[in-house]
């Protein structure tokens, strides 16, 4: 796997000290988390703006109104999912590199970047998406019986999707190769690393499987998604997926050389 790296990111802050260690687990999680909360729900309130046309022409679609023309329209709205999702993956993965940057700028300058390259992709899982809400609504709300085999095939999918696409976005946030090209990268990456990539489909599900196994009562709980539900998502997942894809196009240390060349170019010129 080759890969082209584009260096228009913004210039790096400081971070850590060189020489301290960053904390591990659910140390790490925690000073993340309490670090750049406020950016985190600026993030997904950016992230709503994006999905929620989509997602409310769908769930106008799935109660009966007017359907045949609500859901082709809600595919329609997908359109800037794709590149959303690299964006606001991009943005949390420069927060665990330590790296500093303003919510609204860095989001927009790399949904500009990635916006064809995701547009049809984030399609395609958006429909992936909408077709597993529609599965588990029959099963769980409208009492259809599918049986053993059934309901083992929608939570099988759902978690190898789970596992595949955080690899996915990634690669369309931080490399510059074709669409088909990136989802191969991402599945031999995800089953080279299959704890992890298991462990980040699950701890980013962990949100979405509460919310829907306490459904109607977790409706309660839908502000709180709205605030901050996807970017606790994103971390939660990250905090296991993005080490190997660090590791395998060794993205930091590529970022670290040219902070330090552009650093070097500016001392001569002053």
């Amino acid at each position: 796997m080759i890969a082209l790296f584009k260096f228009n990111y913004s210039r790096p802050g400081p971070g850590v000290d060189k020489d301290e260690p960053r904390k591990k687990g659910v140390r790490r999680f925690a000073e993340v988390l309490l670090r750049d909360f406020g950016a985190f729900v600026r993030l997904n309130l950016i992230f709503c703006v994006c999905a929620l046309p989509s997602a409310a022409l769908f769930t106008l679609g799935l109660l009966g109104f007017y359907s045949s023309i609500m859901l082709p329209l809600s595919l329609v709205a997908s359109v800037p999912i794709g590149g959303a999702m690299s964006a606001c993956m991009f943005f949390v993965t420069k927060r665990l590199r330590d790296d500093p940057g303003y919510v609204w700028d860095e989001f927009k300058r790399k949904f500009a970047e990635t916006f064809k390259r995701a547009m049809i992709p984030g399609m395609l899982c958006t429909v992936f998406v909408y077709g597993q809400i529609y599965f588990w609504s029959l099963v769980l709300l409208g009492g259809v019986v599918v049986g053993l085999a059934g309901l083992l095939a929608g939570a099988i999918s759902l978690l190898i999707f789970g596992m595949i696409a955080p690899y996915f976005y990634l690669q369309i946030a931080y490399i510059d190769l074709p669409a088909f090209q990136i989802f191969k990268n991402s599945v031999l990456i995800s089953l080279s690393h299959a704890p992890r990539s298991l462990m980040g489909s699950l701890m980013g599900g962990l949100i979405w499987i509460g919310f829907v196994l306490y459904l109607p009562v977790s409706l309660v709980a839908a502000p709180l998604i709205l605030l901050f539900g996807f970017s606790l998502s994103w971390l939660l997942t990250l905090m296991w997926v993005w080490p190997p894809v660090d590791k395998q196009f060794a993205i930091e240390e590529t970022l670290r050389k040219r902070y330090a060349e552009e650093l070097e170019e500016h001392r001569q010129w002053t």
